[in-house]
């Protein structure tokens, strides 16, 4: 069983990233930009409103305040002040939800917020702090994190989640975006390792070592091109091969 998450809602004003539409036929989890990194209220309702019509499961991406880098910048945040800004982004895209008859059911940090709290124990627990005080959730995030550990000690579900499209060190970390070959753009290879991880929860680093990366949830990310297409791709083979596509919350 794998549940098939996606960032979507990043869009901003008149600008959109993501085809949300076509997306939400396809995953079970829709991970919804709340504001900080991309998003703005009418796209947070709009895509709330789909998420909840088409029965996918809401959760809110949340991210250090960064509209201008998206949410991929190293920020330097007080633990008190992020904790509050987290819980601010859930607390907003659940009034979406809500309208929209759902609920924000979990939380996934985004980009350079996402990859900080995988070792910075002072950044994780700030963001535990902030699910917290929202309401306890469940938290997707990096098998392994200190960001997961430290959920499962404050009683949240700690859930882990792999990329098929995104290469991984030997440590069963990502590679920083920053480097060649770190997004993996071939999408046959994308549809085999997604398989692959749904079946045995391993993945050969960019070393071309085994790694294993047990996983709940498979991220597809929405702003790579032919993204619907491939995310169908991966979600027909995977059902072919018999793995239960299923949200996990």
């Amino acid at each position: 069983m794998i549940d098939l998450n996606a960032d979507l809602g990043e869009g901003f004003g008149r600008w959109r990233l993501t085809d949300d539409e076509q997306l939400l036929t396809v995953v079970t989890s829709a991970n919804v930009a709340c504001g900080f990194h991309a998003g703005d209220p009418v796209t947070m309702r709009r895509v709330c409103a789909l998420a909840a019509e088409r029965g996918v499961t809401i959760g809110a991406q949340v991210s250090y305040r960064d509209l201008a880098g998206f949410g991929r910048r190293a920020m330097d945040v007080p633990p008190g002040e992020l904790a509050a800004e987290v819980a601010y982004q859930i607390g907003a895209l659940d009034v979406f939800a809500r309208a929209a008859g759902a609920r924000v059911a979990y939380v996934k940090p985004h980009g350079a917020l996402y990859n900080r709290i995988v070792h910075d124990e002072e950044q994780a627990r700030a963001v535990v702090d902030g699910v917290l005080l929202a309401g306890p959730l469940p938290v997707l995030g990096l098998p392994g994190s200190r960001f997961l550990e430290l959920a499962g000690e404050a009683g949240l579900t700690a859930v882990p989640e792999a990329f098929a499209d995104r290469a991984y060190t030997e440590r069963g970390t990502l590679v920083p975006r920053g480097q060649e070959g770190a997004v993996v753009d071939d999408p046959e290879a994308v549809v085999e390792r997604s398989l692959v991880l749904a079946g045995s929860g391993r993945v050969v680093s960019h070393t071309g070592v085994p790694v294993a990366v047990r996983a709940r949830s498979l991220c597809l990310h929405g702003d790579t091109p032919g993204a619907v297409d491939l995310a169908r791709r991966v979600r027909r083979r995977l059902e072919e091969a018999g793995v239960r596509v299923e949200a996990f919350a």
